[in-house]
């Protein structure tokens, strides 16, 4: 058997397994074993299954990830998410749609302490959702607003999904989270704009402005501003590495919320226990992800994929378009981790052969993942919004996301069109 007629066989095979159900992690390793033990031979294809698990679990880069997570699973616990909410509420709430203008900048908040979308979104939609209902908004604009705001989660930095991305890819991950602090502000402004511009007529005010209460909420939001600053200001000024600064986090968000008496030993555990099993589940898809990369190296995929693309004359943004509409409609059916790890290993040389800086592309694939997000007929967000808020249907949802999934289509135009946004800051670091 050709090595084509083997890839293509393999890829056959992840596609039926998906569909099947398997945990994509656990199918990318059966067809990574098989693949490779059926180019290579049996053998090296059993060292691989021995060797490449340990690796992947024991390399110092990945550590940050379990860091991060514990770190929004202890700042959830200890209710910062709340104070966002009602920080958020209390300067925009006398704005007319205040409370999707709150919502907005507490995701955003959050997202700076938490790094996961899902997460992010699920946590709003029980602070922020009844609120909105109970002020008179609709169900498409409340979860719509919850929907768009939780892509913040895997942008604002630090992002578990521009960690993995750094580790495919060998790019420094403290630099990738630099890059996108400026897309993520500009993502939280224009999100504002669309709930102002375009929901603003429909939605009521919540309340009037006082100044003593707005700046009595600053109070209690002063435990998020300092881990922001403490983890991403070490970064940037080199002080110490991602994995270092996320675990500074995690122990300063943990001792924070014991200083305060939100977090109580029994909750600190349950903590240590979520975070947990949301690492295995993500080192469980990694590992796989290794497993399937080695197979990719052996059929030379990536290879022949540069070579058909970089043949096509389409030119070098021209190939851009065609590899961010490939993610786009892949995250129409994938979530946002699977589409990273299933398809960064073919296209990510591809980028490099066309000149393209990894450090801006990782800011643009995430945005391109984060449409998947919210779009149909999967949308990671909307299907988490939906199992929390029952009543409310998945179509529902979707159309009240649609004017976001517009402003992230211009947003990402915007990043292609003047790279600088994205590495001013980086270049700042040099």
């Amino acid at each position: 058997m050709s090595n084509d007629f083997i890839a293509l066989s393999g890829f056959a095979a992840l596609f039926a397994l998906m569909a099947l159900r398997v945990p994509i992690g656990i199918a990318m390793g059966i067809v990574g074993i098989g693949g490779f033990g059926a180019v290579v031979a049996p053998g090296p294809a059993l060292n691989l299954l021995a060797q490449s698990p340990i690796a992947s679990i024991t390399d110092f880069n990945l550590t940050l990830i379990p860091f991060f997570i514990l770190m929004g699973v202890l700042a959830t616990n200890s209710g910062m998410s709340s104070e966002l909410f009602r920080a958020g509420r209390a300067w925009l709430g006398g704005f007319r749609g205040g409370l999707g203008l709150a919502s907005v900048g507490a995701c955003g908040g959050f997202a700076a302490i938490c790094g996961s979308s899902v997460a992010t979104a699920a946590t709003m939609t029980k602070i922020a959702y009844p609120e909105m209902k109970e002020a008179g908004y609709s169900d498409a604009a409340a979860t719509g607003i919850i929907a768009a705001g939780g892509t913040l989660g895997i942008l604002i930095p630090p992002s578990v999904v521009l960690a993995i991305y750094g580790f495919i890819t060998e790019t420094d991950i403290g630099t990738l989270f630099i890059a996108g602090i400026v897309p993520g502000l500009l993502a939280v402004v224009m999100y504002l704009a669309t709930v102002r511009i375009w929901y603003g007529r429909h939605l009521p005010a919540a309340e009037p402005f006082r100044l003593g209460a707005a700046l009595a909420s600053l109070r209690g939001i002063w435990a998020v501003g300092l881990l922001f600053v403490a983890v991403i200001l070490s970064i940037y000024f080199g002080i110490v590495t991602a994995t270092e600064a996320a675990a500074a986090g995690a122990l300063l968000t943990a001792l924070i919320g014991l200083a305060r008496g939100r977090l109580t030993w029994t909750s600190l555990l349950d903590s240590l226990v979520e975070a947990l099993r949301t690492s295995v589940a993500i080192y469980t898809v990694l590992i796989g992800a290794t497993l399937f990369g080695y197979f990719l190296a052996v059929t030379q995929v990536p290879q022949e994929l540069t070579a058909f693309l970089t043949e096509l004359g389409a030119g070098r943004y021209g190939t851009l378009a065609l590899i961010l509409l490939l993610f786009f409609v892949m995250g129409c059916f994938l979530d946002a981790m699977a589409m990273i790890i299933l398809m960064l290993p073919i296209v990510f040389p591809v980028v490099l052969e066309l000149g393209f800086d990894p450090v801006w592309f990782g800011i643009i694939i995430v945005m391109t993942v984060e449409l998947g997000l919210i779009t149909p007929p999967v949308g990671m967000n909307v299907f988490v919004i939906s199992s929390i808020a029952r009543r409310v249907s998945l179509v529902t949802i979707f159309r009240g996301v649609l004017p976001f999934v517009t402003v992230d289509v211009l947003r990402l135009i915007l990043l292609i069109a003047f790279p600088g946004i994205v590495l001013f800051l980086p270049g700042s670091m040099e």
